[in-house]
């Protein structure tokens, strides 16, 4: 039985566009919210982000992640192709809540990087587990995604519950002043996959020598080469 409880649905109108809003219970009183656009329950894959809390970056703006810009991109990039799934959920700073999460900003400020933070604290680098993900996919009919990120563990943990993920597109986001660091130590320590011209500015590399110099446009995913280009929105 599943642990994920569709409690509530309505429609909701965004700057973005009009999407169908659901909002899904678990046993621990976390209200995990799927925003849906368009058909996605007839058994081809679905474009899906699962985008994690992040009221710092989300709702106030930070620059220290890249979390609002990839939520902004991510809802554009959903009315742009007319079809998907966003899952919102509840797992505030990689799972260790706000409280530990400004705490570990306090370290960062130190000098520690946000893996380093975490440790320091007794806390796991990363505590999301993605069932709660696969059980609302699951609900909606999508068993199968092209998923929207720049992390694999997600693409694992998603499959790991039941979900298949047969396409990822990353997210091209500009790294700033603020982020920079955190965006290379995602790389170089939780092996996040970031695009090719992202991974040149984060490593410090000079794009406007470099062949692949294009930066990327921070308001469009960008497809990884390798993968199918066919999609699939009706």
């Amino acid at each position: 039985m599943s642990a994920a409880r569709r409690v509530a649905r309505a429609s909701l109108p965004t700057r973005y566009g009009a999407f169908e809003m659901l909002v899904y219970e678990t046993p621990d009183h976390k209200e995990h919210v799927a925003l849906t656009l368009g058909t996605i329950d007839d058994g081809g894959p679905v474009l899906v982000r699962v985008h994690s809390e992040c009221l710092t970056g989300d709702v106030l703006g930070s620059s220290r992640c890249d979390c609002g810009e990839q939520l902004d991109d991510s809802l554009r990039f959903l009315q742009e192709q007319g079809c998907g799934i966003l899952l919102y959920l509840r797992q505030e700073g990689r799972g260790i809540g706000l409280t530990k999460k400004i705490s570990a900003y306090a370290l960062q400020e130190q000098g520690l990087d946000t893996v380093e933070a975490n440790l320091a604290l007794g806390l796991p680098e990363d505590m999301r587990d993605y069932r709660v993900a696969a059980e609302m996919l699951l609900d909606l009919g999508v068993w199968r995604a092209r998923l929207l990120t720049n992390n694999p563990a997600k693409v694992e943990g998603l499959e790991r519950y039941g979900v298949e993920v047969v396409e990822r597109t990353p997210l091209c986001m500009s790294p700033n002043p603020s982020n920079v660091g955190y965006l290379r130590t995602k790389r170089e320590k939780m092996g996040h996959l970031l695009p090719k011209a992202v991974a040149l500015e984060v490593a410090g590399e000079d794009q406007d020598s470099h062949p692949l110099r294009r930066r990327p446009d921070p308001r469009r995913p960008c497809r990884v080469p390798d993968d199918p280009a066919d999609g699939h929105c009706n």
